[in-house]
């Protein structure tokens, strides 16, 4: 079949973007250390502190230090600091001599996402180091292990739509087509798609966030760490759901399907408390099902998620209602099931609030995650947003075709497939009984028939052929749909990559009499190719607590540039304090900005600033600032 061809070429070229788009986007980033980055240290500490964007979920092995042999010299479990969950916290053996040392980290964004990387400091002076990572420190949440994830997650979400939906067609709208078996394969293969798909997210949790191999997958000490974390128990919570989806789908189309028009009064009270409870049960398993996303994805972390969760839950339900009984519509309709023209109206009509209040919850969804206009543009996951309301545009679109396709349909015209779509007796032909290859030959040509009966009545119906054609081109843009639904899962928030880079105005140089921000110039020259230029230093409010920087560099001439490295420290030498290194975020071309640096006390403070201008070719200059209380 055309169609079918159709759709399953889209959904595999869906599955290779999908599976090209991994490793995920980083959702918690590292924003500062202790000790710090690339920086040298007097005496050896007696341990290791991250700090994060947002909170964090640790293993056993999520911090290792090594020595410069590649030794590990970290000591316990680590731990988050203080209870604080955007924190990890690891203590260092005792006597560490004078090297450089490797930090490698890796833990898991609060969102479930992997994260990690690694750093270097030294004690006493730099020095040579043995210390080769593996390919793994870089590559959690990518690999092959990737790819299937995030093949398995798109499967996961079709296959809720397409249980969700088909059952809600089914039992809202067209209670008699529950009695078909292409009707019933929709939601029971959403619901077999739906569970496979649980069942691979499970295996392949640990590889995707420990960067192992696909071995990792069947290993059982791997399977019940996952199983202690967020993510493994939303889950197995989603497995246990599914179980009671089974014995939905058994009632559904068992003994509701089965019960017919009521006869009498008695019989409709019977359905009536049986559709009641085919409701309340069905509303329970598919709420319960869309939770599990919403409790371990982005709606569970950042500003409002009290409020965001619940929204998400809504707006999982509202896409599933939507897509799904648009599947089984075009079902319906290509296979010349005579569906009545009341059955589409209902439809129609819980499509239309389905997509009122996906629009809304999703109007919604998009101010929490992005925070400002310009993150549209400047942040990958605004870039797919855009992508995704355009395609969501089209469908809206699409869908007020279909409702008018839907308000000029007439009676169905009922075809030999719709006959046959229950099973019937074979028909006998007589003499044939000892000729079984004439009787095949004889169920092959009336299957022909049947198939050529049945295109020339749904052609011949211009309003169920119009019908048709709308809804089929909703669900080709709608599996697009979903399919950038899935990468948006698996991308920084625009709020959450804004936050980590900071925004800022231009700096102005004042003094901090002046009630503006504290600025210092400082020239360099790191003897290179391009080597000489200025950086211009800017300290607001430069006062004693927090406060935001900002580096500008320039060339020789004032037009900013952009190097290959910049840092920055504070050393307060009069209290022995420092030096405190500022962890800096490339923001635009030779912009550096830190969002929140602390100095705790009021005095003549050394700003150093390194600037590196090629492989070789740094110098590093300072300059004193007074900070006031």
């Amino acid at each position: 079949m055309t169609i079918r061809r159709a759709l399953v070429v889209l959904g595999a070229l869906l599955a290779v973007v999908l599976g090209a788009a991994a490793p995920a986007s980083a959702h918690a980033a590292l924003v500062n250390t202790t000790p710090g980055e690339d920086s040298v240290v007097k005496t050896a500490p007696q341990q290791v502190l991250l700090t994060f964007s947002e909170g964090v979920l640790l293993s056993a092995d999520s911090l290792r230090v090594l020595d410069p042999a590649g030794s590990r010299v970290d000591s316990g479990t680590p731990q988050h600091a203080g209870g604080n969950s955007s924190t990890a916290v690891v203590a260092l053996r005792a006597g560490l001599g004078d090297g450089t040392y490797t930090v490698a980290w890796k833990a898991v964004s609060e969102d479930s996402h992997p994260v990690a990387g690694a750093f270097t400091f030294s004690v006493g002076a730099p020095s040579k180091t043995s210390v080769v990572l593996a390919d793994q420190e870089q590559a959690v949440g990518g690999g092959a292990a990737g790819v299937l994830y995030g093949i398995g997650r798109y499967v996961a979400y079709a296959g809720y739509a397409m249980l969700v939906g088909a059952s809600v067609f089914l039992a809202v709208c067209w209670p008699r087509g529950a009695l078909l078996r292409p009707m019933q394969r929709i939601a029971v293969g959403g619901w077999v798609a739906l569970v496979a798909s649980t069942i691979a997210l499970l295996m392949l949790r640990g590889p995707y966030v420990n960067g192992s191999g696909l071995g990792d997958a069947f290993d059982l000490g791997v399977m019940r760490d996952v199983l202690n974390t967020r993510p493994g128990a939303a889950l197995l919570s989603r497995l246990l759901l599914l179980a009671a989806a089974a014995v939905f789908l058994a009632v559904l189309f068992g003994s509701y399907a089965k019960r017919g028009t009521p006869a009498n009064e008695s019989e409709r009270a019977e359905r009536a408390d049986l559709a009641w409870g085919l409701g309340i049960g069905g509303g329970v398993i598919a709420t319960g099902i869309a939770a599990t996303w919403a409790m371990a994805e982005h709606a569970s972390v950042g500003i409002q998620s009290g409020l965001a969760m619940p929204v998400d839950v809504v707006h999982l339900l509202s896409m599933a209602v939507w897509l799904g009984g648009l599947t089984a519509l075009l079902t319906a309709l290509v296979a010349g099931l005579g569906i009545e023209r009341e059955a589409v109206q209902r439809f129609s009509r819980i499509g239309f609030a389905a997509v009122t209040t996906l629009v809304a919850t999703g109007i919604y969804q998009s101010w929490r995650q992005l925070g400002s206009w310009d993150a549209f543009v400047s942040t990958s996951y605004g870039q797919l947003l855009l992508v995704k309301i355009g395609l969501v545009v089209l469908l809206v679109e699409l869908a007020w075709l279909s409702r008018r396709w839907t308000a000029r349909l007439g009676a169905p015209a009922v075809s030999v497939t719709a006959a046959a779509a229950v099973k019937r007796p074979e028909r006998v032909v007589a003499g044939s009984s000892t000729d079984p290859a004439r009787q095949a030959q004889l169920r092959l040509q009336r299957t022909a028939r049947d198939k050529t009966q049945a295109k020339r009545t749904r052609e011949a119906d211009l309003e169920r052929s119009g019908l048709r054609k709308s809804v089929l081109a909703e669900v080709v843009v709608a599996v697009a749909v979903l399919a950038v639904t899935t990468l948006l899962t698996g991308t920084q928030p625009g709020r959450a990559a804004q936050e980590k880079t900071g925004s800022a105005p231009a700096p102005a140089t004042s003094s901090p009499s002046s009630g503006l921000p504290l600025s210092v110039r400082i020239p360099y020259d790191t003897g290179g190719p391009k080597g000489k230029g200025q950086a211009l230093i800017t300290i607001d409010p430069g006062r004693v607590g927090q406060n935001e920087v900002h580096v500008l560099i320039s060339g020789a001439d004032p037009v900013p540039v952009d190097v290959p490295e910049v840092k920055l420290e504070f050393t307060l030498k009069a209290k022995n304090i420092g030096p405190l290194p500022v962890p800096l975020q490339h923001l635009d071309v030779g912009h550096w900005t830190a969002a929140s640096v602390q100095l705790p006390i009021a005095g003549t403070w050394e700003v150093s600033v390194t600037v590196r201008t090629s492989e070789i070719d740094q110098v590093t200059e300072t300059r004193n600032v007074e900070i006031t209380s």
